[in-house]
């Protein structure tokens, strides 16, 4: 290429995993001959799109419901200044990779408010737009976004070469290479057959100097019919000729030197009070808070264990840059402090119990001795072997210590485990609790999620509220029981770390007037409780003033099992803190009176309170709140949402949809909702 196949890469990332994606993009770039400069969009002292000429590259994630990462809200505000001109980035050519959840109604919004604007100020894509879905696994969509990127951007560097030799204008030439695939997905027409820059099996290894090929002599002949797994893949796929990533580039170097330079019970779901050292802690109900927690004991152990390093877990860790490197911009990951001991690294610094993407997986096949098991693991990072790396890896929830256990030949290198595996991220739990009535303390609320075994894995529960449970098991009370603190005092309770978290728009509103209505099935309605607090205390304070409605839609299993905060709830009621408590138990028998098409779920409530709903939305100018599980419940709510408004206002479905957005857009419509 005569014109200089430099481009810029700018990302937005909330925890890292837009970073992630960036940076394996600018990895990757090399090996297509071009040059990748990087930088998050919060350092804008580094780059200049009101006057970049190089092709764009965006990587965007949503934090929330809407909204873009912090990163990028600065770079948000200043596009959307209303005074720029319509073709204000006319000269700019780019492509975005946008990351959501299609859990959340607004997927991929950060991306897309990036996306719309750049495009109504004149910019051109060179690249069909990407939508990834956390919900489903980032990789189905990201893999092949990048594999068809190097294409496109051979493409724009030949025209802008050509360009700048005849001295035509580039403003079109990238317009007309898409086409819309079944979906409605635009999609360049010449990457339906996409280079990879993959390597055959049969070729050689450029990171060790030898031949990587399919032999499989210490495969055993089985006289019983396969059926495929984690361990084993069947005919076609373990016949198939291979194409495999590209080994990533190692860049990091490890030395271990010896020295070290109160509560209630329901069922599975626990309530937690916890006492802040900062007594003047700040927060208002609906905010969150971080919580630390560390890796699981015994797999740090088993994990140790398995790498032969039991007798070095005390060891002091330098972790350093490898000379000579082939990884562009290496740099010693900031989360592995130095000095650390290895034991505190992999239980408080690295996620251990993260699905290895298949980069990660081609690399542990290097270090794999045993010749059947090396090729299962080239199987399930090749391109062929996707589905297989689908169910048994990602849907499956497999950790790097359960491909270890699988694959016992398999000796990776510390290093290679604190290149691949991420930073370990707290976990958020919305506040139970009105700082009014609770100075000093935040409630939460949480079911202990469990992991039933299957074959990839053993049973287990999940990472933070499984440690949670076990942290304050000595000191769990029964409901309506002395709370643990009266007995103990708070300076003998367990202790937890947590970093509050503001949501701005998971509030009530700041006019009490203003009605509102809130959606919060099983441990949702634990942010409810503190909306009712906060209600409480505002009323003890200002006698005089108007406060609007308040309706709360409870949902649980079982009245007598799973009905959270029953007489918090109906001392609310009883005191017309709450002004209508509409609740459902979607597994107890029918009534006495035999009725049979009692509600079920909070959805069913909603219907049947639906002119009442539409009233305080639309005519009163009221709020919606949801909280709880994203998979299912959200998405009904907002199906029967929709089905109020278009029945109330007789409209079809789209207008239905519209004045929804304009919920949302008015913050009026709020959800606080988790997968």
């Amino acid at each position: 290429m005569r014109f200089a196949a430099r481009f810029l890469i700018l990302y937005g990332s909330q925890r890292g995993q837009a970073q992630s994606i960036a940076e394996e993009i600018g990895q990757q770039a090399a090996e297509h001959g071009f040059t990748a400069d990087i930088s998050c969009l919060s350092n804008q002292h580094k780059y200049n799109v009101d006057h970049e000429i190089r092709p764009v590259v965006f990587v965007v994630s949503t934090t929330g419901d809407v909204d873009p990462p912090d990163t990028a809200q600065k770079f948000v505000r200043k596009i959307k200044n209303k005074s720029l001109a319509h073709d204000h980035f006319s000269h700019l050519r780019y492509a975005l990779l946008a990351l959501g959840d299609t859990n959340y109604a607004n997927f991929c919004n950060g991306g897309k408010t990036i996306d719309s604007r750049l495009q109504q100020l004149g910019a051109k894509h060179f690249y069909a737009t990407g939508h990834a879905d956390d919900g489903t696994g980032l990789e189905v969509v990201v893999d092949p976004w990048i594999e068809g990127l190097w294409d496109a951007l051979k493409k724009l560097f030949s025209s802008m070469s050509t360009s700048n030799q005849q001295g035509t204008d580039l403003r079109d030439c990238t317009q007309d290479n898409y086409h819309k695939n079944a979906s409605g997905q635009e999609k360049n027409k010449s990457d339906l057959e996409v280079d990879l820059h993959l390597l055959k099996l049969s070729e050689v290894d450029s990171e060790k100097g030898k031949t990587i090929t399919s032999d499989t002599s210490d495969v055993e002949t089985l006289s019983t019919a396969l059926v495929a797994s984690l361990k084993q893949s069947v005919p076609t796929l373990s016949e198939s000729v291979l194409n495999v990533p590209a080994l990533p580039a190692s860049y990091l170097e490890v030395h271990l030197e010896q020295g070290i330079k109160h509560i209630l019970n329901v069922k599975n779901v626990i309530y937690i009070y916890i006492y802040c050292i900062e007594q003047n802690i700040a927060y208002q109900p609906g905010d969150a808070f971080d919580i630390l927690c560390p890796n699981r004991a015994s797999e740090v152990e088993e994990l140790l264990l398995r790498l032969d390093l039991q007798t070095q877990n005390n060891c002091a860790v330098q972790v350093n840059l490898l000379k000579n490197s082939s990884k562009k911009a290496a740099k010693v990951p900031l989360h592995i402090p130095q000095n650390g001991s290895l034991q505190f690294i992999l239980t408080w610094c690295l996620e251990i119990r993260s699905t290895p993407k298949k980069a990660f997986v081609r690399a542990l096949a290097d270090f794999t001795q045993n010749g059947s098991e090396k090729r299962r693991l080239l199987e399930l990072c090749s391109k062929e072997g996707s589905a297989d790396y689908n169910s048994f890896v990602r849907d499956a929830n497999v950790c790097l210590l359960d491909l270890l256990r699988a694959f016992p030949s398999c000796l990776p290198p510390l290093s290679l485990l604190f290149e691949h595996l991420t930073k370990l991220q707290p976990r958020a739990y919305s506040a139970a609790s009105s700082s009014l009535q609770h100075p000093g303390k935040v409630h939460f609320v949480f079911n202990v999620v469990e992991f039933p075994a299957r074959p990839e894995h053993p049973a287990r529960t999940g990472l933070c509220t499984g440690w949670l449970a076990d942290h304050v098991s000595s000191i769990l009370r029964p409901l309506g029981t002395v709370p643990a603190s009266e007995h103990l005092g708070t300076s003998a309770l367990p202790k937890v770390s947590t970093i509050a978290i503001t949501y701005y728009t998971f509030h009530l509103p700041a006019d009490p007037s203003i009605p509102v209505v809130m959606v919060g099935p099983g441990t949702g309605v634990a942010s409810f409780i503190g909306f009712l607090e906060q209600r409480e205390k505002e009323r003890e304070v200002n006698q005089e003033a108007t406060f609007g409605e308040t309706w709360l839609f409870f949902g649980c299993r079982h009245k007598d099992k799973d009905f959270l905060f029953r007489e918090e709830l109906e001392r609310f009621a009883h005191n017309r803190i709450l002004s209508h408590l509409i609740v459902c138990f979607s597994r107890d028998e029918p009534d006495a009176a035999g009725t049979l098409n009692s509600p079920t779920y909070v959805q069913h409530n909603l219907r049947l309170h639906a002119k009442n709903v539409a009233s305080i939305l639309l005519k009163d100018k009221g709020c919606l709140y949801v909280c709880g599980d994203a998979k299912n419940m959200a998405k009904d709510v907002n199906d029967t949402l929709l089905e109020i408004i278009g029945n109330e206002l007789q409209i079809d479905k789209l207008d239905a949809m519209k004045i929804v957005a304009g919920l949302r857009e008015e913050k009026r419509y709020l959800q606080d909702i988790w997968s």
